[in-house]
């Protein structure tokens, strides 16, 4: 009709169905005789600007808050949306935009625990489509579930922890299609004494960059300049591994192009770089994250590369870019046979077993001997 869509258009448009299917629902626990009510998020003080403001708490308490005083009545509200902070248009919250909902109510109303429906037994140690045999992960911390979903774990969204996290509040995943399921539950801090490794998440068709400096050893400013270059083009990196005079990134094109132009921009890449250093592109490259107690990474590292050795397998860049993941850089053709061979290794042979037995082992080698005196 309009013979046009803007993105505002298509915002107000997207919002009606959700604003339906909660009117529906609401009317249906209303017909089984539990009071509901239903809220658009817009209304009841969901106030984005790129992301959610810090006017929505207040005002989403208060709203929920003094209704329920009034007039007890369970809240239906729409997820996925919001209200532009100037315009007050209609907005939608992206990919993960429901759970960002769900967590923004949960700060608001400092709730015990948060719960996210999925359609899989919680957050599970491998892509089931990679590996059938992967099973769910009982417990996560928030910074394992934020690197999980980074790096490509489809049950969350990096962004839709984060209000939960700032208020502290517990998060479980659990499965609509089996809800007797225990699920994962997600906290700030877990005990990670019989910990080693969580989850295998692959990242396919990436490209990795290796850039040497032109100069000579000792040349301060190098990282800085290589960085801002990907700060002016407004690139984004998903990990790096560092030297004095190297460095050796990878990049997500499709999260930054389209699949028309991939290979125009990364030309366009290399040509800024090589005016300061010598650049070698790689492509068709996967990432596999090990997330997991980084704390014990000699025992991650040296069982994943024996499996990897046995494979016949290279790998590029291995590093630990946070407390809770390592990244390897292997072949895409290759990479889920990795990723299969990792997770009956770390997950099926009884791991923790042998870890426990060289624990122990190591214990008493070292311990002084203790002498009895009579």
């Amino acid at each position: 009709m309009m013979k046009e869509l803007t993105l505002r258009t298509r915002d107000y448009l997207v919002s009606f169905g959700e604003c339906m299917s909660t009117r529906i629902f609401a009317a249906y626990l209303n017909k089984l005789g539990k009071k509901a009510r239903q809220y658009d998020a817009f209304d009841l003080g969901f106030i984005t600007n790129a992301e959610i403001l810090e006017e929505t708490y207040p005002a989403v308490a208060k709203s929920l808050h003094g209704d329920w005083i009034d007039d007890p009545a369970i809240p239906i509200v729409t997820g996925f949306l919001g209200k532009g902070w100037k315009s007050c248009a209609v907005t939608t919250l992206g990919r993960g935009g429901s759970d960002l909902t769900a967590t923004a109510i949960g700060k608001a109303l400092g709730l015990r625990e948060i719960q996210v429906w999925k359609d899989v037994d919680g957050v599970l140690t491998c892509d089931p489509n990679i590996y059938a045999n992967a099973v769910p992960v009982t417990y996560l911390t928030f910074d394992e579930a934020a690197e999980l979903a980074y790096f490509g774990a489809q049950v969350l969204h990096p962004q839709s922890m984060q209000p939960a996290r700032e208020g502290g509040i517990p998060v479980r995943v659990k499965n609509s299609y089996n809800r007797h399921a225990p699920g994962t539950l997600i906290t700030k801090t877990r005990d990670m004494s019989k910990s080693i490794l969580t989850s295998i998440v692959l990242k396919s068709n990436i490209t990795m960059l290796d850039i040497v400096s032109t100069r000579m050893l000792g040349q301060y400013g190098f990282l800085a300049k290589v960085f801002s270059i990907f700060e002016d083009l407004g690139i984004s990196v998903d990990s790096v591994a560092t030297s004095e005079v190297s460095i050796s990134l990878t990049l997500d094109p499709s999260k930054l192009w389209s699949r028309e132009s991939i290979q125009q921009e990364l030309d366009h890449v290399v040509e800024e770089l090589e005016k300061i250093a010598v650049v070698h592109i790689l492509q068709h490259k996967s990432i596999i994250c090990l997330i997991g107690n980084v704390q014990r990474s000699y025992l991650i590292l040296e069982k994943a590369f024996n499996v990897l050795r046995r494979n016949g397998v290279n790998v590029q860049i291995s590093q630990g870019a946070s407390k809770v993941n390592i990244s390897l850089v292997v072949n895409d053709s290759e990479a889920k046979q990795c990723v299969q061979a990792l997770h009956s290794a770390f997950f099926e042979n009884d791991f923790l077993s042998e870890v426990e037995e060289a624990d122990l082992r190591h214990y008493f080698h070292t311990k002084p001997p203790k002498v009895l005196v009579n």
